[in-house]
């Protein structure tokens, strides 16, 4: 499996600078982690492979298949992005809200009721089943999110920044949930933090001004800088992997 940004040009206005000049990039492994500082382009990354934002040109590719009006509304069935804040529906419990996601996926309405008790035990909301999806924390609206998506059995999620905010215990939680996933769903996030990369990821993509200056495995990463020379430097080895790449750009 594989989905590809092809010499994809992009701005966000006719006038405004340009976010990805001439950009290439095709993501194969399991877990792909975006690393790059805010305002690098990973968002926008993201954006184009969901489908909410389109080239100015180049393509966006799902196995080689250009994505074009003719094949997106079956590219999106396969495609979930997660944005960093889940908005969740006024009035929905958290059941509701998986169902009603699904219905709009393709599912019926019967189909979506008879899979969403398993996909809120496999997100680990079973027991906020019944609760006000409006009532749910951070975490919890990640795991919700991800719920949303994997009723629809897509094989590919997108997750922007979905770390952000949370704090250590739902960040654990979080974690675990994406190590299992990744055994049977393709994903890429966005980050720019390091200290997830060698339990998460098998690919990591360091994105810069909007331009993929490195990529290889979290083991290769953590090896561009001597773990003697991050001490002296008084930061982590991630941090001072990280930076060195972008120093060097």
């Amino acid at each position: 499996m594989s989905l590809e940004l092809l010499d994809v040009e992009f701005r966000y206005s006719h006038h405004g600078p340009m976010i990805l000049n001439g950009l290439s990039l095709e993501f194969t492994a399991p877990a792909t982690a975006l690393l790059g500082r805010n305002g690098a382009g990973k968002s926008t990354i993201l954006s184009l492979l969901s489908t909410t934002q389109h080239p100015n040109s180049g393509s966006i590719r799902l196995d080689g298949a250009p994505v074009d009006h003719a094949s997106i509304r079956d590219y999106r069935k396969k495609v979930a992005w997660l944005p960093q804040n889940i908005q969740a529906i006024p009035g929905f419990t958290t059941r509701e809200s998986v169902i009603y996601a699904g219905w709009l996926g393709g599912l019926s309405t019967a189909q979506a009721n008879s899979d969403v008790d398993s996909v809120l035990e496999q997100v680990g909301l079973s027991q906020q089943s019944a609760e006000r999806a409006t009532g749910l924390s951070g975490g919890q609206l990640r795991r919700l999110g991800i719920a949303q998506a994997l009723i629809r059995d897509v094989s590919w999620l997108l997750l922007d920044e979905p770390f952000a905010g949370l704090d250590p215990v739902e960040r654990l939680s979080l974690q675990r949930l994406l190590q299992r996933l990744a055994q049977h769903v393709h994903m890429i996030v966005s980050t720019h933090q390091t200290g997830d990369l060698m339990d998460l990821f098998d690919t990591i993509v360091v994105i810069d001004h909007g331009d993929a200056i490195w990529w290889g495995t979290p083991e290769e990463f953590f090896s561009l800088v001597p773990k003697e020379k991050a001490q002296a430097q008084g930061t982590d080895i991630g941090t001072a992997a990280f930076a060195s790449l972008v120093d060097r750009k």
